[in-house]
């Protein structure tokens, strides 16, 4: 039996939102806007390289490095990831972040000529009509800004990603002019903000296909469409695909949502959701690894209920739940047990699902367990650890039910 003919799928019941095989680009923020999010602790050279080879194992394309303008921490650390990448030949492709100055961009040309590679610089600044109320900006003024810090930066070898903070909240005529005079000195990729979470994916839909439309295509160059989302109403992922959508090119991302507030858009939810759209078809079996690993080194918490890979992801203890997994898992078919209370198969993440006992379960969890490590299942047996399970105020520990298995053998 195929899989199709278990489940009806209405995400495919007309034109999917995006079709296999089409062709998407992502940029890992953890490193540099990840690092922004006030609770993190920056990581040591030693843990961001480790993180860098596992963004290497999953294939994503490339990754922000840091913001060598901060200071000579800033520089320490950018150097030396700049200098794994081209010592070990990895794929993965460096950028850096940087304000429209020249004292910002000047580090990374440095950088770049120190280890040999080019680095894009991702130069920003802010556009929209509140920012440029509050800091007594002009857009003239921001043209001339844009303009200078974009030849500065391709003058200097650098290729050119000219961001603007914001963009989803400023006008029409200032997104034309600042991204129209970017291109025109240069810039060869440009990158469209949700800065602070305010889009909905009909905005973060309509932003994009405006700039490919008003500004891209008349420009007559091939210019890549970045977008780049915060997490503030919970929609960064549905805006990222609204934007891709639209035809945007690459989607900046970060481990766990990290990132100023309550977060940039979740890197791992991206490839879990490429992955099941059949977008992307990457090895995906370290995904957790690479969260686990960015969650260390940032002293950070992944919530035991977060998707696929917080703890609670792919354990249940409800007894009509784990019956039905249970039943599947003895059909001998490991794709039926990951869906058939699942809308992700755990083992494309390098994760199993995970039957647990407590005082929702019924004995079909306790017998399942029991078969797992190979314990005869006598009524007795069972019967205690059910008892113990339906006066508990949580799932048990295997520590706790193995205490109960060798004290019903002694008696």
């Amino acid at each position: 039996m195929q899989q199709n003919e278990w489940i009806y799928d209405w995400n495919v019941a007309a034109a999917p939102l995006l079709a296999p095989g089409t062709h998407v680009l992502l940029n890992d923020e953890t490193l540099r806007d990840g690092l922004q999010n006030p609770s993190v602790h920056d990581p040591s050279i030693e843990g961001k390289i480790e993180i860098l080879h596992l963004m290497e194992a999953l294939g994503i394309d490339s990754l922000n490095i840091g913001l060598p303008g901060a200071g000579a921490r800033a520089v320490e650390h950018t150097e030396a990831l700049a200098r794994e990448i081209v010592t070990k030949r990895m794929k993965i492709k460096p950028n850096c972040a940087a304000r429209t100055i020249e004292a910002d961009i000047r580090p990374i040309a440095e950088i770049s000529q120190r280890v040999g590679m080019a680095i894009e610089a991702a130069t920003f600044l802010g556009s929209s009509p509140i920012r440029r109320l509050v800091e007594d900006w002009t857009v003239d003024h921001l043209e001339r800004t844009t303009e200078k810090a974009v030849k500065f930066a391709v003058d200097h070898g650098l290729p050119s990603m000219y961001v603007t903070e914001d963009t989803i909240r400023t006008d029409p005529d200032t997104v034309k002019r600042l991204y129209a005079t970017a291109i025109r000195s240069g810039a060869r990729a440009i990158v469209l903000c949700d800065t602070v979470g305010h889009a909905i994916p009909n905005g973060a839909y309509n932003l994009v296909k405006f700039v490919i439309e008003e500004v891209v295509k008349p420009s007559g160059e091939k210019i890549r469409v970045d977008w780049h989302g915060h997490n503030d109403r919970g929609l960064a992922i549905a805006n990222s695909l609204a934007a891709i959508a639209a035809g945007a090119n690459q989607v900046h991302a970060a481990a766990n949502s990290l990132g100023e507030r309550v977060g940039n858009t979740a890197m791992e939810l991206m490839l879990v959701n490429l992955r099941l759209m059949g977008v992307i078809n990457q090895d995906l079996s370290r995904l957790g690894e690479y969260c686990e690993k960015v969650a260390k080194a940032t002293h950070t918490v992944i919530p035991p209920n977060y998707p696929v890979i917080g703890r609670d992801a792919f354990r249940t203890a409800t007894g009509v739940h784990a019956a039905a997994i249970i039943k599947a898992f003895h059909k001998g078919n490991q794709s039926l047990a990951d869906s058939v209370y699942s809308g992700v198969p755990s083992h494309l993440f390098g994760l199993d699902q995970v039957i647990e006992i407590g005082p929702m379960s019924g004995k079909s969890n306790v017998l399942f367990w029991l078969e797992r490590h190979k314990i005869p299942a006598d009524d007795g047996l069972v019967n205690r650890i059910f008892d113990a399970a339906k006066q508990s105020a949580r799932v048990l520990t295997d520590a706790e039910i193995s205490a109960l298995c060798a004290e019903a053998a002694r008696h």
